[in-house]
């Protein structure tokens, strides 16, 4: 009896510990290592861009407040305490986002995914991202990209030069033009007297 009664306990337990084993969807599986393959260079440049974004919208916020907030004697020294903290604040910005990427990823990326493709085409795509030519053009595209904005900056800068030109013209007939400076040491031009 005891041995038949240690039995279905044995068979018990392992039917319990079966059935709480969850199987995994092989979309879930492939998704995963589709969107694992997708991580380079790429996100960081995106990850950068974010955090760059956030900065640029505290740079916004204060730049005004700056102007109208602090005497002319202390802007330099404000300028420079706060670009020290913007620094800061931009560092950890990014590494808050990058903290957030796996998240993301599994909360949204992967759902995505498996919503929108089916298994065959998640096993298709992932054959595609590890191949090694593909593997090949993600760690070309920098200097890729790199030859292509060259190329692009040098065949469009005397266009943009003749074209900031004519916005400067233009933008000092609009203004007018900026009072002459006053040389070093130059006494201040005398008020006219009171009639």
């Amino acid at each position: 009896m005891k041995k038949l009664l240690t039995t279905l306990l044995i068979a018990g337990y392992a039917f319990s510990a079966g059935s709480q084993a969850q199987t995994v969807d092989p979309k879930l599986e492939w998704a995963t290592r589709l969107v694992a393959l997708q991580q380079g260079p790429d996100l960081d440049s995106l990850v950068e861009q974010l955090a760059g974004g956030a900065t640029q919208d505290l740079i916004a916020g204060w730049e005004s407040r700056l102007e109208t907030s602090v005497p002319a004697a202390r802007q330099a020294k404000v300028t420079e305490d706060l670009n020290a903290e913007l620094a800061k604040f931009a560092a950890d910005a990014n590494k808050i986002i990058a903290s957030k990427v796996s998240q993301a990823n599994r909360d949204a990326l992967v759902p995505a995914y498996m919503d929108r493709f089916t298994l065959e085409e998640l096993k298709q795509l992932t054959a595609f991202f590890d191949s090694p030519a593909v593997k090949k053009y993600k760690a070309s595209t920098p200097d890729l990209v790199g030859v292509f904005v060259n190329k692009l900056v040098e065949s469009s800068k005397t266009e943009i030069q003749a074209r900031a030109k004519q916005f400067n013209e233009t933008a000092t007939k609009i203004v007018g033009v900026a009072p002459a400076a006053k040389p070093a040491g130059a006494a201040p031009a005398a008020k006219p007297a009171k009639k």
